[in-house]
């Protein structure tokens, strides 16, 4: 596996990668990756759609927003991208890019027709919302931090070719960007109990039986307040399942796809 830059257009003032035609199928990064961390979804989901891929703001070849931003403002220029396309997406998010879809999944149900939230967080503890906003308050947003404690939370020991590609992404973010984001998503109380049960169209709630921050047990929680949710705990997988785990998650996703309305 490689870090190899892919093509983009624009999209909403947002970098954009698109492959396939069809119905949209959103993907949605985490912090500090970029469109290619769903490298492995986009041969594998092409025949469910056309597959789109945008870099968060502050992250890949987008723009960094100026002062202070908030799980709100990520989830309006994703938002955004929604707008200019037809119909109603299949939206797809990993960890903070979970949030986004989860968000817009309530907000804006006239343009998801499915929603997948892959190692999302729900109600975090007090000691764990008080450890990420810590290591939030610790970024300058002008040094790049040190990657080795995200790709051991990440990875743990597995040294492996998905970690050095995270490795150099994460070692290529913009800091201001990646500061911002990571301080939207420690300060993030979401999803909320009341978002999820407004969520009407059908909804996958995946995580890694290894994961030990979005846990098997948040998807679940999340899963049983959904309406149309259910939860796909991967066996030994852990928080980049999409990039180490590809055919059980893709698996999941086609599954969802093909029953979610077009």
């Amino acid at each position: 596996m490689t870090s190899t830059t892919l093509r983009r257009s624009e999209i909403a003032g947002l970098a954009t990668t698109r492959t396939g035609t069809g119905r949209p199928v959103l993907l949605l990064h985490g912090v500090g990756l970029r469109a290619e961390a769903w490298q492995k979804q986009f041969d594998a989901l092409a025949g469910c759609g056309q597959v789109i891929a945008p870099d968060m703001p502050g992250h890949g070849l987008s723009p960094c927003p100026t002062g202070e931003m908030a799980l709100a403002d990520y989830t309006a220029a994703m938002r955004g991208v929604l707008e200019e396309l037809p119909g109603r997406a299949l939206v797809i998010g990993h960890s903070m890019g979970a949030m986004i879809a989860l968000s817009l999944a309530s907000a804006a149900p006239e343009k998801v027709c499915g929603v997948a939230a892959l190692n999302a967080v729900f109600e975090r503890s007090p000691a764990a919302a008080k450890a990420v906003q810590a290591r939030a308050a610790d970024l300058d947003g002008k040094t790049v931090p040190d990657p080795a404690a995200t790709l051991q939370r990440w990875f743990g020991d597995d040294l492996s070719p998905e970690r050095s590609a995270c490795r150099t992404w994460l070692q290529e973010v913009d800091p201001a960007g990646y500061k911002q984001a990571y301080t939207a998503f420690a300060r993030a109380d979401a999803p909320t109990r009341a978002s999820l049960t407004a969520i009407k169209c059908p909804a996958r709630f995946i995580t890694g039986s290894l994961e030990p921050n979005s846990t098997p047990e948040m998807s679940r929680a999340m899963a049983d307040l959904t309406p149309g949710g259910r939860a796909i705990i991967i066996k030994g997988a852990a928080h980049m399942m999409p990039l180490t785990h590809p055919e059980a998650v893709n698996a999941a996703l086609r599954a969802l796809a093909q029953e979610a309305p077009a």
